[in-house]
């Protein structure tokens, strides 16, 4: 293997790493386009429409190799005959990094700057194409667009659903298939290979064209990254490794579901007792209107003030204590925006912490018949600030964990402290958002209000770095249904393809949240979601945006019965988790896998997104369609163990029974872990 090497070719250049060609300039492949745009953008709580305008054609520039040694070559793209952009090429810990500048005296052609670039990478029609942050549509890529921009992830997400045209019309809310809390400008190829895109503009990744991939910027990238590895999972561990890791969960968070319960001190209590007298291991009490509720038409939403209600919650500091003393938890909600006329809203506008709009005044931000100050992250002393408020209001009031939402909502036109544009700052806000989190529990720690590894936040938002500050994603709010885009069967693609964006610890709340135009959670969709969670990181229930009108765990004996099996299950497997863990800190290897991670070889497991391998040695195929009591599941080579029958199965198509109470899952036969696997069956 010989690393980084660039070589000239009769009409170009092709650089690569280990006899990998990664990059190609040629006629029929220029490495680099450019052109000049105008975008817009329009944002109605959370959704935004992008359009764009070109004012100079994206056209490829003129390449020619300035210098060429071992291990680096230095390259100058110009425009009309005007210098506009250098690019050095070299071998990086075992990567090939393209970086980027204008060109001295550059970056101008027929008197209009560039702002649009395109790079063209060699592609190859029979590849298969994973990540891009978080999608919920689609697992593997290739033959779509996508476009890269953090936001609301859409009601229905589909254009062909009534459910999207309804939300549609209600505030351009429907979404589409691209739309997503993470995206990310990154990509895994089954040719061997990941690719990295160092930009925090609006991105565009195109795997439409058989033997191209363009990744379209609307700034100057300040790097292309591309690593190469001999086997998938290799190549996911050097992603995840550039990226960045996350720590081990806290070992409670395996010992029981965390219920999500709203309506004050008392309700929580009761719904506890009654869990716990139906067997139901309890890890924690979710409840996110900790710090009081605004009801809206939407549903009830939080007061968005991050200071506990007493009148709502009546000596719950007290209550923290004493259930933390029986093995419980207590978990809380915060965002990154204060409501307006709230108390820390005054605060913060006092002290000049929030972004100000273009007359000088605080931006205020339509969260929904509410308004809400957005918290100004590139000022240092807002930044200290909220991490105070954290430290005080959430971990120094026993806190174990939080619900750290949003982060998607920066206005493109907001003017921030630091005098960055908010354009390019947006892409980077939940980033900036979890590295507040991140460094309140570790000052939390180090100040002795938090033991070491206690604390669990969990977000919905993400972007390129959040991986080193957030523990812990969830795939945010999903409707009440079966729906392919929206519902129960999204949840999978969307953790698989972040587990491929580097990001490997992600659940979701149990039994979704919209319920809207008529949707409402049924006693069969909790109790099949539930079956799905039991084989993920963290188990988690949620009541939803309109609690009244949804099933709930407790709303009868059966489902209170079907919870108690499925978390003694979960919790059984503990042993097996803590190490799928362990390999994700280490090694970057998510829990929950694609097939083909492990299975290259396999030609229909690429496009599998309706099953996956948590680790290496289980196969999950939960059910995912109302009425069904059989399901058809696709095994890889060898042979594999149906948990609930001891049946022994090859690889191949099958159809298995799947009664309530046993979704398919089968572990290899040769498993070291099968005596942990049988001890979770026998469990519930």
């Amino acid at each position: 293997m010989g690393g980084f090497f660039f070589r000239k070719t009769a009409e170009g250049f092709e650089a690569g790493m280990d006899g990998k060609v990664l990059i190609e300039q040629g006629p029929g492949m220029p490495f680099l386009s450019a052109g000049r745009g105008t975008g817009t953008y329009e944002m109605y709580r959370g959704n935004f429409r992008i359009s764009e305008r070109i004012d100079a054609p994206i056209e490829p520039l003129e390449c020619s190799i300035e210098a060429a040694l071992g291990d680096s070559a230095r390259l100058l793209f110009s425009r009309g005959g005007a210098p506009a952009i250098c690019v050095s090429l070299r071998g990086e810990a075992g990567r090939l990094v393209a970086r980027f500048s204008e060109a001295e005296g550059g970056g101008a052609a027929q008197g209009l700057p560039i702002n649009r670039f395109r790079i063209s990478l060699p592609g190859n029609e029979s590849e298969h194409i994973y990540g891009c942050g978080e999608q919920f549509s689609h697992l593997d890529l290739k033959g779509r667009n996508f476009p890269l921009w953090t936001s609301e992830q859409g009601v229905g997400r589909n254009k062909a659903t009534e459910i999207t045209r309804l939300a549609d019309l209600d505030g351009g809310s429907g979404g589409d298939y691209f739309w997503t809390f993470f995206p990310q400008a990154s990509f895994v190829s089954s040719g061997g290979y990941w690719c990295g895109l160092d930009t925090a503009a609006y991105a565009e990744f195109d795997f439409r064209l058989p033997g191209e991939i363009g990744l379209y910027a609307w700034a100057l990238p300040a790097s292309l990254v591309l690593g190469a590895a001999e086997t998938l999972a290799d190549t996911v561990s050097d992603l995840s490794a550039w990226y960045g890791r996350q720590k081990a969960l806290p070992d409670w968070c395996h010992d029981g579901v965390i219920l999500g319960i709203q309506g004050g001190t008392r309700t929580c209590l009761e719904k506890l007792a009654k869990a716990k007298a139906a067997g139901v291991p309890v890890a924690g009490i979710w409840a996110q209107d900790w710090q009081g509720i605004n009801m809206t038409t939407f549903g009830q939403r939080l007061r968005w003030n991050w200071v506990w209600d007493e009148a709502r919650y009546p000596e719950l500091d007290r209550e923290i204590r004493a259930l933390k003393g029986e093995g419980v938890r207590f978990l809380g909600y915060i965002n990154p925006y204060v409501g307006a006329g709230m108390s820390l809203f005054k605060e913060a506008a006092a002290a000049g912490y929030l972004a100000k709009d273009s007359r000088g005044a605080d931006y205020l931000v339509d969260f929904g018949e509410f308004d809400a100050g957005i918290v100004d992250f590139t000022n240092p002393r807002a930044f200290e600030w909220y991490k105070g408020v954290i430290k005080q209001n959430l971990i120094g009031f026993g806190l174990s964990g939080w619900m750290a939402d949003f982060g998607e909502y920066l206005p493109t036109d907001a003017v921030l402290q630091s005098g960055a544009s908010a354009e390019l700052a947006h892409n980077e806000w939940p980033a900036l958002w979890a590295r507040c989190n991140r460094e309140a529990v570790d000052e939390a720690e180090r100040e002795g209000l938090a033991a070491a590894g206690e604390i669990l936040y969990f977000m919905r938002a993400g972007a390129a770095g959040s991986q080193k500050y957030c523990p812990m994603m969830w795939a945010g709010d999903q409707n009440v249904d079966w729906s392919e885009d929206d519902g129960l069967p999204s949840v999978i693609p969307a953790a698989l393809s972040l587990g491929m964006s580097g990001h490997g610890l992600h659940h979701s709340d149990i039994g979704g949240y919209t319920t809207l135009y008529g949707m409402k959670r049924t006693r069969e969709l909790f109790m099949r979601w539930v079956e799905q969670a039991a084989f993920t990181a963290l188990m988690r229930s949620h009541e939803g945006n309109r609690p009244a009108e949804n099933w709930h765990f407790d709303s009868d004996e059966e489902t209170l019965a079907h919870l108690a099996r499925m978390t003694r299950l979960h919790a059984a497997l503990k042993p097996y988790l803590v190490h799928l863990e362990k390999e994700n800190s280490e090694r970057g290897l998510p829990l929950m896998r694609p097939i083909s991670l492990h299975h290259e070889d396999d030609a229909k497991a690429w496009a599998i997104k309706d099953e996956y391998l948590l680790g290496e040695d289980l196969l999950v195929a939960p059910v995912l369609e109302q009425g069904a009591a059989a399901r058809r599941v696709h095994l890889p080579a060898g042979r594999w163990v149906h948990l609930w029958s001891g049946a022994a199965y090859g690889g191949g198509e099958t159809c298995v029974d799947a009664p309530m109470g046993e979704p398919p899952v089968f572990a290899k036969a040769d498993s070291a872990w099968m005596d942990v696997f049988m001890r979770a069956i026998k469990a519930c």
